[in-house]
């Protein structure tokens, strides 16, 4: 991608490594997969959700990025991935998965010991917005009007759902600063693909990357959480836990690269405004969380940031007023 507003999420390769196709429409088939990877990464913090009901959050992470190793190595040796040959070669690797994996995710999961999943998915919404901010401070992209306004816009949506936590609900603000926390690594993860990754095929950068997250969460549990001490969880965790790793993550990177092929990275940010939708609704009637207002409120906010910095809606403003200026 040889240009991007910021790191995917949860899914984000960042690698960079494809530039955008000629047509940038979105026919059916991109749609439908563009909702299959909304219910893919929306279904994430679900599947989190359901899992630290038994276990802890460093323990979920690490579960995740080795399922999701796991279920992704047998398609990344049949595209004929290679491995880097020595430490160094790593490095890139290592630093995206610390970025985009290691710390995002145990902050997101973390964060929902606090906040319901769907919150947290709004949360992560804000990925965008704080890959503008992360990408004009280090001089990858000026921040333009466009974009500043969307910025602003999202702070907004951040602001609606907070409410009144910072004043009283010490546990709500613990868990929207550790979701938010989540986003901006993302950010940066998009800022460190651009710069280390983007020569590398993205499937290359998937899987190595969840590798070298899985070492990284594998000794960070053990000095943590211990997970070897902890109950033997139910059978509903461990199928929480197959999912999160072999649908949210090893599947979820498949139909990304899909639709990064065909249709471009621009047009695979819209997937961003789905999930929340998703994980709302999952955690609202599958795990019986409350479905607020503000919850709503905050996701059409940060979803309108998003169509800001995007460009689509003030194209689709500028249409609409030389339509009506034609008639």
């Amino acid at each position: 991608m040889r240009r991007q507003t910021g790191g995917l999420s949860p899914g984000n390769d960042g690698s960079g490594g494809m530039t955008e196709p000629p047509h940038t429409t979105m026919d059916g088939r991109s749609w439908q997969l563009l909702l299959l990877l909304s219910v893919l990464w929306g279904g994430s913090f679900f599947f989190t959700g359901a899992a630290m009901r038994e276990l802890p959050p460093v323990t979920v992470a690490l579960a995740r990025v080795t399922l999701g190793a796991a279920f992704l190595l047998p398609v990344f040796k049949m595209l004929g991935g290679t491995w880097p040959k020595t430490a160094a070669g790593w490095m890139p690797f290592l630093g995206m998965g610390l970025l985009n994996n290691v710390i995002p995710i145990s902050l997101q999961a973390a964060a929902q010991l606090y906040v319901s999943s769907g919150m947290t998915s709004v949360l992560n919404a804000t990925t965008p917005v704080f890959g503008v901010i992360v990408l004009a401070a280090f001089g990858e992209e000026k921040l333009i009007a466009r974009r500043a306004a969307g910025v602003v816009i999202g702070l907004l949506g951040v602001a609606i759902l907070r409410g009144d936590a910072f004043g009283s609900d010490t546990a709500q603000t613990t868990g929207i600063l550790l979701g938010l926390g989540g986003a901006l690594s993302y950010g940066f993860a998009g800022l460190w693909g651009r710069r280390k990754l983007a020569h590398v095929p993205p499937i290359t950068s998937a899987a190595c990357q969840l590798v070298c997250s899985t070492a990284v969460m594998a000794v960070l549990a053990s000095v943590v959480e211990q997970p070897w001490r902890l109950p033997v969880p139910s059978a509903d965790a461990v199928l929480a836990l197959l999912g999160l790793g072999a649908f949210s993550t090893s599947l979820g990177y498949i139909v990304f690269f899909t639709i990064l092929r065909r249709s471009g990275a621009t047009n695979t940010l819209l997937v961003t405004l789905l999930i929340p939708v998703t994980a709302i609704l999952l955690g609202h009637f599958v795990l019986g969380e409350p479905l607020t207002a503000r919850e709503i409120g905050g996701a059409l906010v940060i979803g309108s940031a998003l169509l800001v910095i995007d460009g689509r809606l003030p194209g689709w403003l500028r249409k609409k007023a030389r339509a009506g200026a034609a008639t």
